[in-house]
């Protein structure tokens, strides 16, 4: 007869997640930011200045080639910030989870264990948040903040100031006389001039993007003579910023419930980013306490790994008899390309 111990561990935990979300759609962070595992916890990464190739020096034949300094080129070191959260089976699923496994009816026990395995996946969601935060964050302000629990976790990527701007008054875009086309012009046009790299990619959210769908700007440039009378779609409007700028738009609205409950949008409105393409920098996972020290086959506790590096721990309880469950990870984001990225707020 199983146990309660057989039932509910990291092993099943992980398998049931890993199936469960296999067909989800990635989080738009995860895209340009992939993950990747390190020991430890101290993050530390090369950035470059502004990305221009600086001539090869001249040289003289059977002379010692000319030592170049790694001028304008600085190591980034900082350590990463953890997370942790545990849950234990309620002694009345506790008590209900005994008396069916007692009873042999697997038609009644897989739907409470189902029930306790969501509970634990609605853990390792929520580590999922937390580097989709911190890269939403660098792609907004150029810097990590999170405050809950009593830590406050501030990390500053020191980006360029050029490479910012808050508009007011009447060029915020909300404003029908302000010219949010020739904004993005400037903008380009002032990240490749700094890195000689024209940013090709935008990001925004639904609101931010309603002001570009509405703008009569942009509707008498699409139709000189009756712009006013364009019924404007998403479609058409992506269409014609690839077409005048060369710009991928995407509209992202993605949210999530923030550590006071309140109900947070992972992009914020009123905000617009240029980006280059690819890979805008790495999502870095540490090692967790759990698995450096509690993978040894020695250890009371159980645990798996998932997501590259979300640690799923389960620990037997022999009183009262119980598991509990710990979803742990140390991780955030490196940002090699943020000299190339240009954030502005337009209302």
């Amino acid at each position: 007869m199983p146990t309660i111990f057989d039932l509910v561990n990291a092993r099943n935990i992980a398998s049931y997640y890993t199936e469960s979300t296999s067909n989800k759609i990635p989080l738009l962070g995860q895209t340009l930011f992939p993950a990747k595992k390190q020991l430890g916890l101290d993050l530390s990464w090369i950035k470059g200045a502004n990305g221009l190739p600086v001539a090869l020096m001249p040289s003289e034949f059977d002379t010692k080639a000319t030592l170049r300094d790694r001028i304008g080129f600085s190591k980034v070191e900082t350590e990463m910030p953890f997370f942790r959260e545990a849950m234990r089976i309620g002694e009345k699923d506790r008590q209900e989870l005994n008396k069916l496994i007692a009873s042999s009816n697997e038609a009644y026990l897989m739907p409470l264990i189902t029930r306790i395995y969501d509970d634990v996946t609605n853990l390792v969601n929520g580590a999922e948040v937390q580097p989709e935060r911190m890269i939403m964050q660098l792609l907004s302000k150029g810097k990590i903040s999170i405050r809950a629990n009593r830590q406050d976790y501030d990390y500053d990527y020191k980006m360029k100031d050029d490479h910012k701007e808050v508009l007011v008054g009447g060029a915020q875009w909300s404003n029908p006389d302000s010219t949010p086309i020739q904004d993005i012009i400037r903008w380009q046009k002032t990240v490749a001039e700094n890195t000689g790299t024209k940013p090709t990619n935008a990001i925004m959210t639904t609101k931010t993007f309603g002001y570009l769908l509405n703008h009569p700007s942009i509707r008498l440039d699409m139709n000189p003579i009756g712009g006013q009378n364009i019924i404007m779609t998403e479609a058409m409007l992506k269409q014609y910023l690839s077409t005048k700028l060369g710009l991928s738009v995407a509209v992202y609205d993605k949210k999530y419930i923030a550590e006071d409950k309140t109900t947070q949008n992972f992009y914020p409105d009123d905000y617009f980013t240029l980006l280059p393409s690819g890979s805008l920098g790495n999502i870095y996972y540490g090692t967790t306490p759990e698995e450096s020290d509690l993978m040894a086959g020695n250890s009371p506790a159980d645990v798996q790994i998932v997501n590259t590096g979300v640690a799923i721990t389960t620990i037997k309880e022999p009183h009262p008899v119980n598991v509990e469950t710990i979803v742990s990870e140390i991780v955030l984001p490196s940002f090699e390309t943020i000299d190339n990225i240009f954030i502005a707020k337009i209302n």
